[in-house]
């Protein structure tokens, strides 16, 4: 792993303040991390339930802290395809989480999955692959 729980938080609050909006860091691994996100009013749609940008921002930024736990702390990385299903409603007040996980990371790419739940359930309620492209290095 090239960085730690607390850089990663730091970075994540120095370089991406935006970033608290779409959830926080919980866990961070080799490869793999988890976030969470406390839903409120803003994160609703009509209809009860969690708004789909709301969980693809958590998927996103948990796949990002999950490529940088193997790359280190790269801002320029970014997200070149998002592919969301999402699968079952989650709880409209209930907090939802996300588990991403890099399935193979080379010189410019990383790819990886996140799979997104709603606390209390133990089903996914959304399945996410995502691409990021990694600047070369300086």
């Amino acid at each position: 792993m090239k960085i730690t729980f607390e850089e990663l938080r730091y970075f994540l609050e120095e370089q991406f303040p935006q970033g608290a909006s779409y959830g926080t860091l919980q866990e961070l691994g080799d490869g793999w991390a988890e976030m969470k996100l406390e839903v409120d009013e803003e994160h609703l749609r009509p209809g009860g339930t969690v708004s789909g940008p709301a969980m693809m921002g958590l998927a996103d930024v948990a796949m990002y802290a999950a490529l940088l736990s193997k790359i280190g702390l790269v801002p320029l990385a970014v997200t070149t395809n998002l592919n969301i299903n999402f699968l079952r409603k989650p709880v409209a007040h209930a907090p939802i989480w996300a588990r991403a996980t890099i399935l193979k990371v080379g010189r410019t790419i990383g790819v990886g999955e996140v799979f997104v739940y709603s606390e209390g359930s133990e089903e996914p309620v959304a399945h996410s692959t995502m691409t990021y492209s990694i600047p070369p290095e300086k």
